[in-house]
């Protein structure tokens, strides 16, 4: 061993983290990972990623949603469904991936420190005891910083973590609206307004962009914001906040939003989703000139590598797309680079999954991209409902989408809408890997009845067009 305590050592014990640390220490490297709090997986087990997929499944299966369109839309498994009977299924999920992160870590003989981590210099690190009273020093070779993010919060606005609450204190809620209010269209905004309607509460969505989720290609998104409303979501769009309180009448204790267009917006509770901020505030990055931006996100070059080049920054922290898909991958990279061990990845397949009800997955070009680059291309589409396995399951909002280039018929993008969107989207992703055409589909013989099969109509429905 050199004079470091540590080769590696990680702050955050988040997928980004917990990927890096066991990349290294497969590489026979002393690692250790650090987390304040009480419990592993940051954000993505405690209260973002797991809580809240699980949250949307358990929300479908007691509404009744899939059987819908089969059953009629009165068709529930239980009605009055409770915040606990959602909660119970995430607990569990909960507490299995906890310990199953633990085990990882153990296994691969990761060493764990419960304490807040501060940098003194370029190659030490003092850990502060969570109870604030002691504290130690320890000198590293390699850092990284994977910190995750926290909800950001607007001083002006009077959170209570029940009535006006952010993503982080969904847990905590202690009732179910009938109304809710979500400030901010971005992804999480969009995930939880899908899943509150799904069980019958009347949401609306505000957002100062004319349009939701601007990386998803316009018509996926627009058949999106058509299944929303479905749902009865009111959707503000183009309109800002000047004002957000908490009003008590004779009906209770509601929210009161002001739109600067004059507009009034009242409902029973408020989630305010305008974004994230990276959990920097208690790192004393200057001490080694690392300079986050406003939003508390490290700037990293494309290996992950800091201002520092023997510190390293990976997952939410570091910004868009903070997928924990994506962050594991970063923190395994990272981990590879420090140790001068050859790796890559190719960032341009990476898929994207947005959990709204219906589901959304997407990897590669969209047409507005493509459109903008002045690359020739035409499209193939399927709709779940033309496949029997549509049928069966009940999906008839599902949508299929291929991208190609109208020349050489390379598969440019797929975009996705429906039932199991994030598993599909593989099979796309991996035709894509190796600069595939549209007619591998056509060649390919799936299983029947498969939703798999939209790969095939769509690619002949794209054939056809030329």
């Amino acid at each position: 061993m050199s004079s470091f305590e540590y080769d590696l050592l990680v702050i955050g014990s988040g997928p980004a983290g917990q990927r890096a640390a066991i990349q290294a220490a497969k590489l026979r490297k002393r690692v250790a990972v650090i987390e304040r709090r009480a419990s592993l997986g940051g954000v993505c087990i405690n209260t973002g990623t797991i809580p809240s997929k699980t949250l949307r499944e358990a929300v479908l299966y007691f509404s009744g949603y899939r059987e819908r369109n089969l059953y009629g839309v009165s068709h529930v498994l239980k009605s009055n469904v409770t915040l606990d009977d959602l909660l119970f299924r995430t607990s569990h999920v909960i507490r299995h991936e906890l310990d199953v992160i633990r085990h990882q870590l153990m296994r691969n003989r990761v060493e764990l420190l419960s304490a807040d981590a501060a940098l003194l210099d370029a190659h030490t690190v003092r850990l502060k005891s969570l109870d604030g009273v002691g504290y130690r020093d320890v000198r590293f070779a390699h850092l990284i910083i994977a910190t995750g993010t926290h909800a950001t919060r607007d001083a002006s606005i009077p959170f209570d973590d029940h009535t006006i609450f952010t993503s982080d204190d969904i847990l905590r809620l202690d009732a179910l609206p009938r109304t809710l209010a979500v400030v901010g269209g971005g992804v999480i905004g969009c995930e939880y307004a899908a899943i509150f309607a799904a069980l019958g509460v009347r949401v609306t969505i505000i957002d100062k962009r004319t349009r939701l989720l601007s990386f998803v290609d316009a018509e996926i998104m627009d058949s999106l914001a058509y299944h929303l409303r479905q749902q009865r979501v009111t959707l503000r769009l183009g309109e800002e906040v000047s004002g957000l309180r908490p009003i008590h009448d004779e009906r209770g204790q509601r929210v009161k939003i002001e739109l600067k267009s004059g507009k009034q917006i009242v409902a029973e509770k408020a989630l305010y989703s305008i974004g994230r901020t990276g959990a920097t505030e208690s790192l004393n990055l200057a001490s080694v000139g690392i300079e986050p931006d406003s939003r508390g996100r490290i700037p990293v070059n494309t290996h992950f590598q800091t201002s520092q080049p023997h510190i390293y920054a990976v997952g939410d922290v570091i910004g868009f797309p903070s997928l924990a898909s994506t962050s594991m991958e970063q923190g395994r990279l990272a981990a590879c680079h420090a140790f001068s061990v050859e790796a890559r990845s190719v960032p341009g397949l990476f898929p994207y999954g947005i959990y709204t009800i219906p589901e959304i997955s997407m990897v590669g070009r969209t047409e507005e991209e493509l459109t903008d680059l002045g690359i020739p291309y035409e499209v193939g589409k399927a709709h779940y409902r033309e496949s029997a396995r549509g049928q069966i399951t009940g999906d008839n909002t599902g949508l299929l989408k291929l991208i190609f280039h109208i020349e050489t018929r390379e598969l440019l993008g797929v975009h996705i809408l429906g039932e199991g969107a994030t598993e599909l989207i593989h099979i796309g992703q991996a035709v894509m890997s190796y600069g595939g055409r549209i007619d591998y589909f056509i060649n390919t013989v799936f299983n029947y009845p498969t939703l798999a099969e939209c790969y095939k109509t769509a690619a002949f429905d794209g054939i056809n067009r030329l």
